[in-house]
Parts: structure tokens; sequence; C-alpha cells
């Protein structure tokens, strides 16, 4: 079965835009790490959960990407790009629930967020606290770049991403 010029144009788009995605998901991902490894910014626990719609998305992409190249029936990178689109919304929501945590617009999960007056009173209960706490706390950003935590420019990349792969998948149809 011969592919037409439109339907061969439109895969070439597909598979793109597949890689586009999923390039940026592995660059955004990839500068978190960095900003972990080597720039030393340890991740509060929202940071970690912020990273999931990127582990799962990535792999959904390459195989968007691979069901494009061996000409699979269109509807499956379009599938896959629309669950890898929603995967960026979901991360863009973690994003900006975590921004709002950081800037104190709402509480955070008492689990990482600092309490006033949550000081321990005795030995025993500072080492079980030491066992409890992993990492910094979730309403404390490390850093801002131009005023905006990492968590926001998370959020700010997840719906370029989100954008980008729903376009991919609307150019497939």
């Amino acid at each position: 079965m011969e592919l037409t010029d439109n339907a061969l144009h439109r895969r070439s788009q597909v598979t793109r835009y597949a890689a586009v995605v999923s390039l940026g998901m592995g660059v955004t991902v990839g500068l978190a790490l960095c900003f972990e490894h080597i720039g030393g910014y340890i991740p509060c626990h929202l940071c970690l959960l912020e990273r999931d719609p990127y582990y799962y998305g990535i792999p959904l992409g390459v195989l968007a990407i691979f069901a494009s190249m061996f000409r699979l029936p269109v509807w499956i990178p379009r599938a896959l790009l629309v669950v890898i689109g929603i995967l960026m919304l979901v991360g863009a929501g973690m994003g900006i629930y975590h921004a709002g945590v950081e800037w104190g617009f709402w509480a955070g999960p008492s689990s990482c967020t600092s309490t006033p007056g949550a000081a321990t009173t005795s030995a025993g209960d500072l080492l079980s606290s030491l066992n409890a706490v992993h990492g910094p706390q979730c309403d404390q950003a490390a850093l801002r770049i131009l005023g905006v935590s990492l968590a926001g420019w998370n959020a700010v990349a997840a719906l370029v991403l989100a954008a980008i792969a729903f376009v991919g998948a609307k150019k497939a149809a």
C-alpha cells in the first residue's frame, strides 16, 4: 500500500512533533537532574513528584517516534501524543500547585511544609523527626530565576510541551 504525498507529509510532521516533545521532556528533566547533581539543589518531595510525568512521557514519545517511522497506523502516534499532552498538563498542574505552595497561596502537604512551632522538645523526638525528613521543605523555593521558582518554570515548560504534543496530534488527523 503506497502512501500519498499528503499522508507522508503528515507522518513526517507527526515524527517531528514527537521528536521535539520527547527532546523537550528530556531536556527539562535533564536540567532538573543537573540542578540536583551538579548544582547541589536537593529536590523536595513535590519536586520529585513533578518529574514523574516526564519519566512516563519520554518513553511514550520514543514509542510515538518509532510508531510513525515504522508506518504503524497513524492513530497510534497520535494517541501517544495525546497521552503525552495530558501527562504534561498534569505536570503543569503539579508545578502550579507547588509554586502556589512556595508563594504561600495555599497550604502544601503537611509532610513537606514547614509549620511554626514544629521544633522538637526531646532527643527522642529529634531522632524520629530525622527519620521522617527527606530533603528541603516544599514551601521554600531553593532557587528563583527571574523571580520564578523552578516549580514555576516546570509549569511553563510542561504547558509548552503539552501544546506541542496536542498540535502534533492534531496534525496527525
